[in-house]
C-alpha cells in the first residue's frame, strides 16, 4: 500500500527541470530557443557552433541589441521576459519567443554561460549557471550582442541523456532547425559549424528565393515554381509567398516541406492537407512534394501559444488558410509544364502500385477535392472537351479502340471475350507484346511504338507518352466531371449479374449504397455468398468493362476499414478512389492498336485535360527527351 506523502512546493531547480522536459527534448530544442532569442533581439548575423551533435556544446552568438548587466539574472529566471507584459499581449504575439522560460529550463539541465553587451556599455558582462547554482555577473570581453554557451546537456539528468540518438542524428536535427529558421529570415546572415567544420554559410540581405536556393540547392532553381497569394487585410487575411517543387523532385519524406507563419516554422494539419491536395494525382502517394511556404497575417488571426515548443499554431479561420494555400499551389502547378525530362526522373519516381485513399479533413467535400485535382471543369467547356470526344466515333467506324464498344448492356450480360476482341483487336503475339510497329500521323507527327507508347515532339524536344496512363487521366477527369454534375448514367440489366462475395463484403454493402448510386450501380445481396447487380454504369458498358470483374474489385475494397471510414465521413476520397479504378479499367491498354484519328485525338486531349502530365495514380503519362539531352547522347555537346 502506498503511503501518502505530504504536499510540498517544488524547489526551483526541480520545477525548471520539469519545464525543461517540455521545452528541451534534445540539442535541437536548445538550438531553436537560442536562435529565436537572437532574432527577437534584432540580430543581423548569427553564428551557431555545435560539438558532438550539440550534446557537448551549443553556442549561439549574435549581433543583436544585447542585455544590460542588471538584467542578466532576470534573463535566466523563470517566466521573465521582455516580450509579454499583460494577458492582452497574448492575443497579438509578434515575437518568436515570449514565454520567458527557455533559458531557465536550459540552464537547469546544462552548464550555461550568458555573455552580453549593449551599445551603451563599454564592455560585456557574463553570467555562469550550473543547475541551481548561479555565479555573480562578471566583466568579459565581447562585441555588442549576445553569446549563449550551453555545455554538457543533461549532465545532471542522465536518464534524459540516455534517450538521445547518435551524434550524427542529433547534429542533423540541429542543422535542420537552423535551416528552417534561416529560410524564414532571408535578410539575416547565418553561419553553422559542426566540430569546427562550416556546414552552412548564408550571407545577410538575401531575397526569399535566393535564401531558399541557398538552403535547398541552387541546382533546384529551374524545378521550383513561384507561388503567390494576397488576401491580406488588418484582421483576417493572409499574404503568401513560396516555392513549389515540380512533381519530378518529390521526396520520400516530408523533410523538405517548410511552412512558416509570420516567420515561425510550424507544423499545421490544415496546411499539410492543402499541400497534399494540391499535388493529389501528380505524385505517388508514398512521396512528398518539395515546398516552401511563407504566410504573413495579423497576429490576431493566429494563436501561437498552443504547443510547449511553439511548433504548432491554431488559426482563427482555418478554412480560409486552407483555401488560399490550395488555390495558390494549384494555380502555380496548372501554369507550369509538368512533363518531366529524362534527366529529372529519379529512382522511385515511377511506381506500379495503385494510389491508396488519401486523408481528408473532416467535412471536406468534393468541390475541395476537385479543386485540388485541377480546376473544376467548366460545364460550358466540358461538352466540347469530353462528351464530344467520347461520341466522336459512330458504330460505323471500323472498331476504334478509343470509341465506345457495342452496347452489351441491352442483353443483360457483359460483352463476351470474343465480342471484346472484335471490338478492340490486340493482334499481339503470345508473349503479349507486339513487334515494333510505327503508325505515322504526318499532320501531328505522332508515332505509336509497340502498341503501347506514343512519340511526338514539341518545341523543347521529343515527348514519349504512355497511351494507357494518358487515357486513364482523360477518363478520370471525364468521370469526375460527370459525377460532380449529378452522377453517371445507368443501364438496367434484364437479368441480374451474380457476383460471389464474402460475408464481410455483403455486410458492408449498405455502406457502399450512396457511392454505388452516384456511379450508376444498383446491387443487393442475393444470398449468403453472392451479390446481384441490377444496374451498371452505361459508360463502363460502352468501354467493355466486365460487371463481375468491376464489382469484385469494388467489394474487395469494401473490406478495407479505412475505405469504409471514408465512406461514412462523406465518401469523397472513396469516390475518387473508385473513379480511379473505373478509369483504369476503361482506359486503353498496352497492346491496343490505335488508329491515326485516335492517336491525334488522344495527343490533343493531353493539352486540354487538367493534370495530363500524370495518371490518377501519380505516375507520369509523358516523359520529355530535351534537345540538350539528345545532343549530349549523340556527342554533339
Amino acid at each position: 500500500m502506498t503511503v501518502p506523502r505530504p504536499i510540498r512546493v517544488l524547489s526551483p531547480l526541480v520545477a525548471n527541470q520539469i519545464a525543461a522536459g517540455e521545452v528541451v527534448e534534445r540539442p535541437a530544442s536548445v538550438v531553436k530557443e537560442l536562435l529565436e532569442n537572437a532574432l527577437d533581439a534584432g540580430a543581423t548575423r548569427v553564428l551557431l557552433e555545435l560539438e558532438q551533435g550539440g550534446v557537448e556544446l551549443v553556442r549561439v552568438t549574435d549581433d543583436g541589441s544585447g542585455i544590460p548587466p542588471a538584467e542578466l539574472p532576470l534573463a535566466i529566471a523563470s517566466h521573465a521576459t521582455s516580450k509579454v507584459e499583460s494577458a492582452a499581449d497574448l492575443e497579438h504575439i509578434a515575437t518568436l519567443g515570449f514565454r520567458g522560460e527557455a533559458l531557465a529550463s536550459i540552464a537547469s539541465v546544462s552548464r550555461l554561460s550568458l555573455r552580453s553587451r549593449t551599445a551603451a556599455e563599454p564592455g560585456a558582462s557574463q553570467l555562469d549557471v550550473e543547475g541551481d547554482q548561479t555565479a555573480a555577473a562578471r566583466p568579459a570581453a565581447g562585441a555588442v550582442g549576445t553569446s549563449v554557451t550551453v555545455r554538457n546537456l543533461f549532465f545532471n539528468t542522465p536518464a534524459r541523456r540516455k534517450f538521445l540518438r547518435t551524434v550524427a542524428t542529433e547534429q542533423e536535427r540541429c542543422v535542420d532547425v537552423a535551416r528552417q529558421i534561416a529560410l524564414s529570415h532571408p535578410g539575416i546572415g547565418f553561419r553553422v559549424s559542426c566540430d569546427g567544420r562550416v556546414v552552412m554559410d548564408l550571407g545577410p540581405g538575401q531575397s526569399p528565393r535566393e535564401r531558399a536556393l541557398g538552403v535547398l540547392g541552387k541546382e533546384m532553381g529551374p524545378q521550383l515554381l513561384d507561388v503567390h497569394a494576397d488576401q491580406f487585410d488588418d484582421s483576417r487575411g493572409v499574404a503568401l509567398w513560396g516555392l513549389a517543387g515540380l512533381p519530378a523532385i518529390a521526396r520520400g519524406s516530408n523533410k523538405w516541406q517548410f511552412v512558416f507563419v509570420n516567420g515561425r516554422p510550424v507544423r499545421d494539419r490544415t496546411i499539410q492537407h492543402a499541400i497534399s491536395e494540391a499535388y493529389r494525382g501528380l505524385i505517388d502517394h508514398t512521396r512528398y512534394p518539395t515546398v516552401v511556404l511563407m504566410l504573413e497575417m495579423s497576429p490576431a488571426g493566429v494563436d501561437v501559444n498552443v504547443h510547449p515548443q511553439k511548433a504548432e499554431v491554431r488559426f482563427r479561420d482555418s478554412s480560409m488558410i486552407h483555401s488560399v494555400v490550395l488555390r495558390a499551389l494549384r494555380d502555380a502547378l496548372r501554369a507550369a509544364d509538368l512533363t518531366p525530362t529524362l534527366g529529372e526522373i529519379k529512382p522511385g519516381f515511377v511506381r506500379t502500385d495503385t494510389l491508396s485513399l488519401s486523408r481528408e479533413l473532416p467535412g471536406s467535400g468534393l468541390d475541395q477535392s476537385t479543386a485540388a485535382a485541377g480546376a473544376p471543369i467548366d460545364p460550358a467547356q466540358s461538352t466540347a472537351r469530353f462528351v464530344d470526344y467520347f461520341r466522336r466515333f459512330s458504330p460505323a467506324t471500323p472498331q476504334p479502340v478509343l470509341a465506345t464498344q457495342p452496347q452489351a448492356a441491352a442483353t443483360g450480360a457483359a460483352p463476351s471475350p470474343a465480342a471484346s476482341q472484335a471490338a478492340a483487336p490486340f493482334a499481339a503475339p503470345a508473349n503479349g507484346r507486339a513487334a515494333a510497329e510505327f503508325v505515322p500521323v504526318p499532320a501531328d507527327r505522332v508515332l505509336q511504338v509497340h502498341k503501347s507508347f506514343l512519340v511526338t515532339q514539341d518545341e523543347q524536344g521529343v515527348v514519349i507518352i504512355d497511351q494507357h496512363a494518358l487515357h486513364e487521366r482523360v477518363m478520370f477527369e471525364y468521370l469526375l466531371h460527370r459525377v460532380t454534375a449529378g452522377g453517371l448514367e445507368t443501364q438496367r440489366l434484364l437479368v441480374p449479374t451474380i457476383v460471389q462475395a464474402t460475408a464481410l463484403q455483403i455486410e458492408r454493402l449498405p455502406d457502399l449504397a450512396p457511392l454505388l448510386a452516384r456511379i450508376g450501380v444498383e446491387a443487393e445481396p442475393m444470398g449468403p455468398t453472392s451479390v446481384g447487380v441490377h444496374s451498371f454504369p452505361s459508360f463502363l458498358f460502352d468501354r467493355g468493362v466486365d460487371p463481375v470483374d468491376f464489382m469484385e474489385s469494388l467489394l474487395t475494397r469494401a473490406e478495407d476499414a479505412e475505405f469504409v471510414r471514408e465512406m461514412k465521413q462523406g465518401g469523397e476520397a472513396a469516390m475518387r478512389d473508385v473513379l480511379d479504378m473505373m478509369s483504369c479499367k476503361a482506359a486503353v491498354k498496352a497492346g491496343d492498336k490505335l488508329s491515326e484519328i485516335e492517336l491525334s485525338e488522344l495527343v490533343k486531349l493531353r493539352d486540354d485535360v487538367e493534370r495530363s502530365s500524370s495518371c490518377p495514380h501519380g505516375r507520369p503519362t509523358s516523359i520529355r527527351l530535351t534537345i540538350k539531352e539528345l545532343e549530349k547522347l549523340f556527342g554533339r555537346t
